[in-house]
């Protein structure tokens, strides 16, 4: 129990996070001035959906998205940290934390996969890359922090360190087994109560860009930079969901996968009608003008469309956007030309609508955060794409 505890003293502690440069303008993203290294000391959790795109083929991908989503959830409520950096990839994710910190998020990943297999019938493969490991391969995990909005920060992720971390987990090394059976994740916060949000403008696209094999760094920011300035076309940046936030659903599409992860068997039945409850109370009010106690429910809607991740700097850039005719197929062209000039490669998903999933420690406080992919398939499909060009 001491030991725990140090550790947790040590964990909440550590300066890093607080010292990372912050940046407001999207467009500073591919800068790495911007970012800094992890410690030395630090380390990568990072865990993926096997068989995913055979899960979207069935039409699961809201639940794959969940499974993605818990990742997170289930390393910063074991870490008792919020503010620790992390990135979602739709069917997966990235989380770094500090080394005394390490016998925690092992339990807590292996907690995360027991519960994905027994209750969502997947199987999410996890690993834990110590940073030390990434530099002697010459590479480097740098990160900055991105704000959305007044209240809510999202990591950004550069120096190739993730993407090897990642490849490294998919060969099979620094494998976190699953924990046995019956072990829960604390996944307190993460919910899935918004239903698909249909595009306005044309079609809501999901790209992934990483470097090219020119290795030609200033001309992937200067793509990079593109990019997002073509998106700038759209409406608020080709933000799937509008200003105004996404409207209240009375019967959540995802309402039986937050049950599986807030609520034992036995209790699901209450946590289901507790849920459709307060959608119900909340739908009613935000309809007629009122607020809940001190919750405003158009106030949130609004924090929920400013808070969104719809864009991203992993090891690359990656955007869910809705998009026109024309703005995309700029995008494409301008992606072609640099992809036939070894400067990116890309691949690029496109659907009707987008998915959110959440992390809402509590709705009175506006840093909640959303989680923003494609609704038929998103960064995963867009992953796939990517993959099938790459050289066997």
């Amino acid at each position: 129990m001491c030991y725990l505890m140090l550790m947790e003293t040590a964990v909440a502690s550590d300066p890093f996070v607080a010292s990372l440069p912050v940046f407001a303008k999207f467009e500073s993203v591919a800068d790495i001035d911007n970012y800094r290294p992890l410690p030395d000391g630090w380390a990568l959790a990072t865990a993926d959906i096997v068989g995913s795109t055979k899960a979207i083929g069935a039409g699961r991908y809201k639940t794959v998205n969940m499974a993605g989503a818990s990742v997170i959830s289930a390393l910063l409520n074991a870490l008792g940290r919020q503010d620790l950096p992390y990135v979602f990839g739709g069917d997966g994710a990235l989380v770094a934390f500090p080394g005394p910190a390490l016998e925690i998020a092992r339990n807590a990943l292996a907690s995360v996969q027991r519960w994905v297999a027994d209750e969502l019938d997947l199987t999410l493969r996890a690993a834990i890359v110590p940073i030390k490991d990434i530099r002697a391969q010459g590479l480097d995990v740098r990160v900055a922090r991105f704000q959305a909005s007044e209240a809510a920060f999202y990591a950004m992720f550069a120096g190739g360190g993730g993407s090897w971390a990642e490849a490294e987990m998919k060969a099979g090394r620094y494998r976190i087994d699953p924990a046995p059976a019956g072990a829960r994740p604390d996944l307190t916060g993460l919910s899935c109560r918004w239903n698909p949000i249909e595009a306005r403008h044309g079609e809501i696209v999901s790209i992934i860009a990483i470097p090219g094999a020119s290795r030609d760094l200033r001309g992937f920011q200067f793509l990079a930079s593109d990019i997002i300035a073509l998106a700038g076309r759209q409406e608020r940046d080709g933000h799937p969901v509008p200003v105004g936030g996404p409207a209240y659903s009375l019967l959540p599409a995802g309402l039986d996968v937050e049950a599986r992860a807030t609520a034992p068997p036995g209790r699901r039945w209450l946590a289901k009608l507790w849920v459709i409850f307060l959608m119900t109370l909340t739908a009613v009010t935000d309809r007629l003008g009122w607020t809940i106690g001190r919750f405003d429910p158009k106030v949130y809607k609004r924090e929920v469309a400013s808070n969104s991740d719809f864009r991203k700097f992993d090891d690359g850039l990656k955007m869910t956007i809705d998009v026109d005719a024309d703005v995309l197929q700029r995008i494409e062209s301008r992606l072609k030309q640099a992809e036939e000039a070894g400067i990116c490669s890309y691949g690029l998903h496109r659907q009707k609508s987008a998915l959110m999933t959440c992390l809402v420690i509590s709705p009175l406080q506006p840093d909640h955060v959303h989680f923003i992919d494609g609704a038929d398939g998103g960064y995963a499909m867009a992953a796939a794409s990517l993959k099938a060009k790459a050289p066997a």
